[in-house]
């Protein structure tokens, strides 16, 4: 049990680490430019991500099957993440 404690605590740690990123470089340079939402946003998909990956590592028991879904998991995660980003789908969502 502590180590899926450890593993999801990580998970969030390293989902926190990611939104420091463009929070430093906005100190440095004015072609990063996020708002309170931004943050907010992406904070709720990193975290969605980590529950998924948590969730398909505690109740799937076939490693191939688990590695698909993890897989899948992160691939959705970059598709939203790049139409939410650049609206290369061009669907409303991202204001295309």
């Amino acid at each position: 049990m502590a180590l899926r404690n450890k593993r999801m605590l990580l998970m969030i740690g390293g989902a926190l680490v990611l939104l420091l990123l463009p929070l430093i470089a906005m100190q440095f340079t004015d072609e990063v430019v996020w708002t309170g939402t931004d943050f907010l946003i992406m904070g709720f998909m990193l975290l969605g991500l980590a529950l998924m990956i948590e969730i398909i590592l505690r109740k799937v028991s076939k490693p191939a099957i688990k590695g698909l879904l993890v897989f899948g998991a992160v691939l959705l995660f970059l598709l939203v993440w790049v139409e939410l980003a650049v609206g290369i789908f061009g669907s409303p969502v991202a204001g295309s």
